[in-house]
């Protein structure tokens, strides 16, 4: 029986075995029966349940030492250079090399798609997503574009400095993005990556709230690569499980990073989704996560409301927007998806073999679904 390989370029090769794409694909809720928090999801429980928002992988996972790739969220379907998003960016720690920043911070927008890749593929991140947009109709004249590329260090598994990605991977990334149910775990930008000393990876997640709080929807994607004390839905599992970061450096590196990217269909500017992205950290921070010294903790949230795309060639910006008072529905959504992304990155990953023979194991979900479950029993919850 041919088993489905989830490569992008080669057939998967991890620990002697073929990566199951069905097994991969089982998410928190799966393995538990339930999910975090009180808010509803949307209809994929992922970035995509915000209206037009894309995402594309490419996972590079050949041979002995490849354990990389890209992934490019894409904020709408028109033309990103000429219909910008408003978006704003947090720093929970500046160990990164998130490019592109500086601008959007001062501009509170952006104007190409979110690439995430490994740290020393930035570059190669930049040219695609550059080539790119210069390609598009419309972008004839344009001599400056403003690219996002985010970033996590996965040198533990990935042969990092091989420079495993090019530009034609990312473009292929943002050419092949859909709407949809969104592969998480060991694909595209996470295919290396490692969080709490087990196999991190992609992690997606949505809230919509109710009518009465407008019934915006908001659509988290993460990339994990970061360390701490893993909590799941309020349970010390990496204490249960003796396994956590300065218990020992050989089985667990505090270091490493976590790219956030948030997205909602609320007419909000760059001001409330800078308070938006600030609390993308705190979700970061229920899982477990310490924002350690060596990690980059970055978040970039982004409204796709119509009304408020930001179109340069006219001569006034008239946005809707919320007022501030209406936010704090927003605020909880995005801790809701944001936690449930993080810990979904972990239940969708399996376990990886890498450069050097590094062998990075996969949380033992079942253990873990077991603590849940009688966590909850044990406080009359179902």
């Amino acid at each position: 029986m041919k088993i489905p390989i989830r490569c992008a370029v080669a057939a998967a090769l991890l620990a002697g075995s073929i990566l199951n794409a069905d097994a991969q694909q089982k998410r928190m809720r799966d393995w538990c029966g339930f999910g975090p928090g009180v808010m509803k999801t949307g209809e994929y429980n992922a970035i995509t349940d915000v209206p037009g928002v894309k995402v594309g992988h490419v996972t590079l996972n050949q041979g002995d030492d490849m354990r990389t790739g890209v992934t490019a969220i894409l904020p709408h379907d028109g033309n990103l250079f000429r219909s910008k998003v408003p978006a704003a960016v947090n720093v929970g720690n500046g160990f990164g090399k998130l490019a592109g920043t500086t601008q959007v911070m001062e501009l509170g927008n952006i104007e190409s798609p979110i690439i995430l890749t490994n740290t020393l593929n930035v570059a190669e991140g930049l040219i695609g997503g550059i080539e790119w947009t210069l390609a598009q109709p419309g972008n004839e004249s344009v001599r400056s574009v403003n690219i996002v590329v985010g970033e996590t260090n996965d040198g533990e598994l990935n042969n990092i400095r091989a420079r495993y990605v090019t530009k034609d991977d990312v473009i292929k990334a943002i050419e092949t993005a859909k709407g949809g149910p969104v592969e998480e775990g060991c694909v595209g930008a996470g295919t290396g990556t490692v969080a709490f000393g087990l196999k991190g990876g992609i992690g997606t997640s949505s809230r919509v709230l109710p009518e009465s709080m407008g019934g915006y929807t908001v659509g988290v994607l993460v990339q994990t690569n970061y360390g701490g004390v893993l909590e799941v839905d309020g349970v010390p599992v990496g204490q249960l499980t003796n396994h956590y970061t300065f218990r020992s450096r050989i089985i667990a590196d505090v270091d490493g990073s976590c790219m956030i990217v948030v997205a909602t269909d609320a007419p909000v500017d760059a001001r409330n989704l800078e308070r938006i992205a600030k609390r993308a950290i705190l979700g970061l921070g229920k899982t477990g996560g310490i924002a350690a010294n060596g990690s980059g903790d970055y978040a970039i949230a982004f409204s796709t409301c119509p009304e408020n795309l930001i179109d340069g060639r006219t001569q006034a910006y008239k946005p809707e927007l919320l007022y501030n008072d209406d936010m704090s529905g927003l605020f909880m959504a995005t801790i809701e998806a944001t936690e449930e992304a993080l810990w979904d990155s972990l239940f969708c990953a399996e376990d990886t073999k890498g450069v050097n023979g590094n062998f990075v194991p996969a949380m033992d979900k079942k253990k873990v679904a077991k603590y849940l479950k009688d966590s909850r029993k044990a406080v009359g919850l179902k």
